[in-house]
Formats: structure tokens, sequence, C-alpha cells
């Protein structure tokens, strides 16, 4: 189902991204690879052992969204249409929200919301003229529901649910479909590159991040999910019954997140 579907992931430098990139050059998919690190979606690109052709190096910086519109002409001139965009591209965040900059805010606000958002603009006219088309939008768990430290972040992804909820209930007679996927503890490098509340790197890994999925087995639940179009899915451990808990006893939920180990 995936053989030839000209496929945009961004975040592939590393991650879920990463992962989703091989496992798609496996099932037959053309990509377009963006991230910041141009060298790291080159080894990326290198490692899908896929010819040349298929697979498009794009770097990408989701705070830069004026150059977005070149971007998709560049991808439209390598490959002529695309038929999924996988958002995955962002930025986590470890810091109380009473010590968090302001800047550190808008920053987190800038890349994981407004910069999916420009892209997905810049996409969307193509897919609609199409008449085909998959938006995937990689938020979180906390795009359900809010914990500690994630004051910012969690802001973030509950403003991508609203948004590619309404693209979806806006946009279903021309034939776009959107999935909301929303990962837990997924070993990835995201604790590490998690802004502080100054704008700096954690550089460390959370103790759940360490002892979560993999995200190899992340990408393979995420692709399932495309190919049986599903709207959303939770991904993760046990963590992920904690949407269910805020939805039907949201008291108990609070009490329980006091208690909680949060990294």
């Amino acid at each position: 189902m995936m053989q030839g579907q000209v496929i945009w992931i961004t975040g592939a430098s590393s991650g879920i991204g990463e992962a989703l990139a091989y496992s798609l050059a496996r099932k037959g998919a053309k990509l377009i690879l963006s991230a910041r690190r141009e060298e790291e979606l080159f080894r990326v690109k290198s490692a899908c052992q896929r010819a040349d052709g298929d697979i498009l190096v794009l770097p990408l910086d989701l705070e830069k969204q004026a150059e977005f519109p070149e971007k998709v002409a560049q991808a439209i001139a390598h490959f002529a249409h695309i038929d999924i965009l996988i958002n995955n591209g962002g930025i986590s965040q470890r810091s109380l929200a009473k010590d968090t900059d302001l800047a550190v805010d808008r920053r987190i606000m800038e890349i994981d919301y407004f910069g999916t958002l420009a892209l997905t603009k810049a996409v969307l006219p193509l897919m609609l003229q199409r008449k085909s088309g998959k938006i995937v939008v990689i938020t979180s768990l906390v795009g359900k529901f809010g914990t500690p430290l994630r004051s910012a972040y969690a802001a973030a992804k509950h403003a991508l649910h609203g948004f590619f909820d309404s693209l979806r209930a806006e946009c279903w007679q021309e034939n776009l479909k959107v999935l909301i996927v929303c990962p837990g503890f997924i070993k990835t490098q995201v604790s590490i590159n998690a802004l502080t509340a100054k704008g700096d790197k954690q550089n460390k890994m959370d103790d759940a991040q360490a002892k979560g999925m993999s995200a190899e087995k992340c990408a393979e639940k995420i692709i399932k999910a495309i190919l049986a179009d599903r709207e959303e899915v939770y991904i993760g451990g046990r963590e992920i019954y904690a949407v269910y808990l805020k939805r039907l006893f949201p008291q108990l939920f609070s009490r329980i997140l006091r208690k909680a180990k949060v990294t």
C-alpha cells in the first residue's frame, strides 16, 4: 500500500522520524526527508538504501516559515505531488510554568504549532486540487492532558488537536484524511533536546523515556494507523490509559498526577 507513495517526513534526522523513514523505504515509498541538520538527513538517506531519485533531502527549519512555499516548490519539482505529509518535527520542554521565560513558551509554540500549521497550509492546496492526500501530525499524549514541566509543550500539542480536528471536518469532501498520533514514552532524544526555563537544552534522558517503546516499534504502529485510515491513535505503554482516566475520572486523575514522578 505504500509502494510508490510520496511521503514527506519532518523531523526525519532522528527518533520517530528516522525510524519512519527506514520503515517506509522498505515498503517502497518515495521520501522527502526534512529537518535542520542536512548532514544527518543524508546519513538517513544513505541508510535507507534506495535509488537516489527516490529520496529527496530537503533541509527545513520549522521556525523559518517564510521559506516553506519554496520548499514545497522544490518537493513538487522533484516528485510532482505529495501523497502524505507527516508532521513529526518539534521540540519539547522540561521546566515549571512559573520559572519559564515567555520567550521559551513562544518558541515552543512557534516550532510545534505554527511551524506545523505553516507547512501544512503550504502543502494543503496541492492535496485539495488533486482531491487526494493524507496529513499525519505527531502530537503527544500531553495533547490530551497536561502534566508538570510541560506547560508550553502541552499547550502546543493541545492546539494541534484543535486545528487538525477542524481541518478534518472541513476537508473530508475533498478526500483529505487527517491522522493525529499521540505517542507516550518513546525512546528518542526528545527529552535530551527539551528546552529548560531559560531556553537551554536539558541534555539528559528522562527515566521514563529511557524505558519507553522503541522508535522502530512506534513507527510501525504509526504506519499501521495510516494504512487503516485511523483518525487518532495512542501509542505507548501503560501511560496511554491516562487518556481514559482523565476523560472518565478527571478528579482522580488530577490526584494521581500530583504524586506521579514526572521528569
